[in-house]
């Protein structure tokens, strides 16, 4: 899948108007060129990243960016990934859908844990690394999240917890469109919901909509998915290898597929997900340890190993050799 290819809908030219600010000033600095704003724009992530901060920018104030944006774009230009979770039958099949078909609207991963209680957590990962996605962007996707269930339930559902990995102003706006505390600084971006209020009926729901988009989209996503899981999962790998334990089960349900499925298109590719872990970690073993501000221990770390003396018999497997002999040839014999 090439998450450097984002598609931005007509109704986000749309929304900004409507906020006071000329679409066509937000294209120019992001170096894109808007001709019609009627038409869907593919970005890359630079380009998708420059958009929400000249957006952040121009609105001077984080928080209410987040907020406006949100309670501001029109359901009726709802692009079809959210058009068909907007008419699904209960809250909790629509969060289900947006996170299905989250891979064709990157850069973005929802992750969503249903196992706390009486909690539902929704987790975006895997955003724009570089450069750093910002704040108003997780922002907008968390309150769009919630949004979505009140629009479809018509009820003023409010969120149990909320937290942003990045720094939001006036968090009291925030706290007050969620309804709940929302915490800023996090290790992640994270919204959590109330169990009960996923079983919501949609009021918007449309049966014979839903049976119209979803062969559509659910063809458009097995297509995005066919032009190669296998860099997908490199991507995921490359991406991720440093948050601990990566295995299977966890890459498969960042790109929104079983186990088996999984293993199975990695088997049509001549792969497998044993070897793609085996050799990510070895590419970026040998990149870190090409770093010399990287002691042993941390570059272990981020190539996913809980302890050095496993890191350690992995590399001589790879290359003969103690990662801190390669890395003193490396380095032209000053090790570190």
């Amino acid at each position: 899948m090439n998450t450097d290819r984002i598609t931005i809908p007509p109704g986000l030219w749309a929304s900004f108007q409507l906020l006071g600010i000329d679409p066509h000033v937000v294209a120019s600095r992001a170096q894109l060129s808007l001709s019609r704003m009627t038409d869907p724009v593919f970005v890359t992530t630079a380009q998708y990243v420059r958009i929400w901060q000249t957006y952040a920018d121009l609105m001077g104030d984080s928080a209410k960016g987040i907020v406006k944006l949100a309670a501001t774009f029109d359901s009726d230009h709802y692009p079809p990934t959210v058009l068909a979770t907007y008419h699904a039958r209960t809250y909790r099949e629509a969060l289900y859908g947006m996170a299905r078909y989250k891979p064709m609207c990157p850069p973005e991963n929802l992750l969503i844990n249903e196992e706390e209680g009486a909690y539902i957590t929704l987790e975006l990962s895997g955003g724009p690394s570089e450069p750093t996605s910002p704040a108003v962007l997780i922002g907008t996707t968390l309150a769009f999240l919630l949004e979505l269930g009140r629009r479809g339930t018509g009820q003023p559902i409010k969120a149990r917890s909320v937290e942003f990995s990045g720094s939001v102003d006036n968090v009291s706006i925030l706290e007050d469109y969620f309804g709940c505390r929302v915490t800023v600084g996090s290790t992640r971006n994270r919204l959590t919901l109330n169990r009960r209020d996923l079983d919501r009926s949609f009021v918007s729901h449309n049966q014979e909509l839903l049976e119209i988009l979803t062969p559509i989209l659910d063809q458009s996503l097995d297509e995005k998915r066919s032009r190669s899981i296998s860099e997908a999962v490199r991507r995921t790998l490359k991406r991720d290898l440093g948050e601990g334990r990566l295995d299977i089960h966890v890459v498969a349900r960042k790109l929104g597929m079983s186990d088996r499925t999984l293993q199975r298109r990695l088997a049509d590719e001549g792969t497998t997900f044993k070897q793609m872990l085996n050799r990510a970690r070895h590419e970026q073993a040998r990149e870190y340890l090409a770093n010399p501000e990287l002691n042993i221990k941390e570059v272990a770390f981020l190539v996913g190993f809980e302890d050095q003396n496993s890191f350690y018999r992995a590399f001589r497997l790879w290359e003969g050799d103690t990662p801190s002999n390669w890395r003193s040839a490396q380095l032209g014999g000053r090790s570190s």
